[in-house]
């Protein structure tokens, strides 16, 4: 039904003539000559119909945006001044000969180059025409191309591709299972992955050495614009390979995908401690585009009399931090309510500041609320230790540690972002030395990543002070995005039984967990870690997208729905009664 692709015709093909098929993306009628935009996979083509040919004539008078045709032409020049540069097919038009409409289409709900003036719940929706459109397209096309040149990358370094069950049971994994009921065992529920966590563990106690899989994972979580409820995982594990090893062999793999398919150099990746990005960034994925730090102040504000600053300074579980933002004086009042309400949302019941006009001339150059509570020595201790320049502001977090670096690395970003403060257009980094468990809220233990996390210490030093143990976790970061993350795993039985027991997993409830894989440790399990990456996320990023639903052919809304299936749906009666369940209504 086709010679050629509508976006692959060149002037090279001038003289020959073709077959295309595709729709029609645009009609227009030109004193008698009608112009046909035929559009598919590739891009498009003009083809011209004049009337010396009656009867394709008017089926091109007849067809509208969306039809789909077949047609036969000649690939021509373009006459003098009509070439248009800005199409990779402008130099060239189709004379039509022959036309047949394959299919008519109503008047689609939104036309393609429009799209940005229509709500989103209308576009997915409607997916299967939001899809046609280019830059749709390129993006799904270019994710295709990533996930290749990954397969290829992980195959030619002896990585084989095996697949793992989509039916399991529920393991611990930090988010909440989609649970699918089973019919034929009653009562019984399987759970789909969140992850192939144990099972290449399981491959790897197998004897497969170097294993990975393009894999979907489900999380039943609260969404946000870089998560979805559904998403699509590279699964990386090897045997005998040090943290070192399996760092250096997927930095290669990014670093290779970039230079290739974006024409970027993404250097060598600095490494930067979890309790350093957590100090300087507030955050355990820093930005390092954005040149500001926050600066611990506690030691300053010990012994004033303010007790917003003073309370937390003398508390060992808190945090005091500066953050300079140069530049930032020229913030309005409106701006800088605006991001006191931004910090909110992270638990900071304030934002104090103090704005830098001429340092020259003391406390009198300052601008502030908060300099009568702080005194002048404190005050001008403060902006010495920051560096504090004309034309600066400086935010202040005080409150529980948590709460301070989230707040405060949160609006680093932001003020970043509204500033256009990016010092480079990349910034990647490898951030290790986690803490292998963090407290609860009811004073007991966490991993921090996952229970099968080896420690950097033996069981006995692990027993003795769990706080302070760190974990041969890695994870790479992105221009503030966690692309992947992963560690070398616990292959050692009297380790992993000094983890349950740290977390307070009995025996019994381990083995009904994942009692499989403590099983299989106890058959010579070799040494292994791995990786696993976000595709999606990656995709977004290298395709400079705000929304990881952009770069999914059919993702879900931030409600976890589908709009166009209408998914999730009501079931019938009758597969209720087959899998033994009762709705129960909701009380009012």
């Amino acid at each position: 039904m086709r010679s050629h692709y509508c976006g692959d015709l060149r002037k090279e093909h001038v003289g020959e003539e073709v077959t295309l098929s595709g729709w029609v993306h645009r009609r227009r009628d030109h004193g008698g000559v009608i112009f046909l935009d035929v559009r598919d996979r590739e891009g498009l083509t003009q083809v011209v119909f004049d009337p010396d040919r009656e009867e394709s004539f008017a089926l091109a008078d007849s067809v509208r945006n969306e039809y789909v045709i077949e047609l036969r032409g000649l690939v021509r020049n373009r006459p003098e001044g009509t070439v248009n540069a800005d199409m990779p097919t402008g130099e060239i038009e189709v004379l039509g000969k022959d036309l047949v409409i394959l299919n008519k289409s109503e008047t689609p709900p939104f036309q393609l180059d429009e799209h940005q003036h229509v709500g989103e719940d209308v576009r997915l929706r409607h997916r299967y025409i939001d899809l046609r459109r280019p830059e749709m397209q390129e993006k799904l096309r270019f994710r295709s191309k990533v996930t290749n040149a990954i397969r290829n990358y992980l195959d030619d370094n002896g990585f084989l591709d095996i697949e793992t069950p989509i039916l399991n049971r529920a393991t611990p994994e930090g988010a909440r299972d989609y649970l699918v009921p089973s019919r034929v065992h009653e009562g019984a529920f399987f759970a789909l992955p969140q992850s192939p966590q144990l099972f290449k563990q399981l491959l790897m106690v197998a004897g497969f050495d170097r294993y990975y899989q393009v894999a979907k994972c489900f999380r039943d979580e609260d969404l946000r614009a870089d998560r979805q409820p559904e998403f699509t995982q590279i699964d990386i594990e090897t045997s005998f390979m040090d943290e070192e090893g399996i760092m250096g062999i997927t930095e290669n793999m990014i670093r290779k995908l970039f230079l290739e398919l974006k024409g970027i150099d993404l250097g060598e990746f600095p490494r930067m401690p979890f309790s350093e990005a957590m100090q300087r960034f507030g955050s355990d994925k820093p930005d390092l585009r954005y040149p500001m730090e926050l600066v611990d102040v506690a030691d300053l504000m010990a012994e004033i009399e303010f007790k917003v600053f003073a309370g937390p300074a003398n508390d060992p579980k808190s945090r005091v931090t500066a953050l300079k933002v140069p530049g930032g004086a020229q913030l309005t009042r409106k701006n800088i309510d605006d991001y006191t309400k931004f910090v909110s949302i992270y638990g900071a019941k304030g934002l104090a500041w103090i704005k830098v006009n001429e340092i020259e001339n003391g406390i009198e150059g300052l601008q502030s609320p908060i300099i009568k509570f702080l005194g002048e020595d404190v005050t001008m201790a403060i902006m010495e230790r920051l560096g504090a320049q004309n034309g600066d502001i400086v935010f202040f977090g005080a409150d529980k540690a948590k709460i301070v670096s989230e707040a405060l690395g949160a609006l680093r970003i932001k003020v970043g972002e509204d500033l256009d403060m990016a010092q480079c257009e990349w910034a990647p980094l490898w951030v290790v030395d986690f803490p292998m468990f963090e407290e609860t809220d009811n004073g007991g233990l966490t991993a921090l990543h996952h229970p099968f996390t080896a420690p950097s210490c033996s069981p006995e030093e692990l027993k003795a002070n769990p706080l302070e143990a760190l974990s041969r976790a890695y994870d790479m970061v992105l221009n503030g995005c966690e692309l992947g993350g992963g560690s070398v795993r616990i292959h050692d039985q009297e380790m992993q039984a000094t983890v349950l027991e740290i977390l307070g997993i009995s025996d019994e409830e381990a083995d009904d967990k994942f009692g499989f894989l403590l099983n299989a440790l106890k058959y010579g399990a070799p040494p292994h870690g791995g990786l696993a990456f976000g595709l999606d996320r990656l995709i977004m990023l290298m395709t400079g997208t705000d929304s990881i639903r952009e770069v999914i052919a059919f993702p879900k809304t931030q409600s976890a729905s589908c709009m166009m299936t209408e998914a999730p749906g009501q079931v019938s009666a009758a597969q209720l009664r087959e899998l033994n369940i009762k709705l129960r209504k909701k009380e009012q």
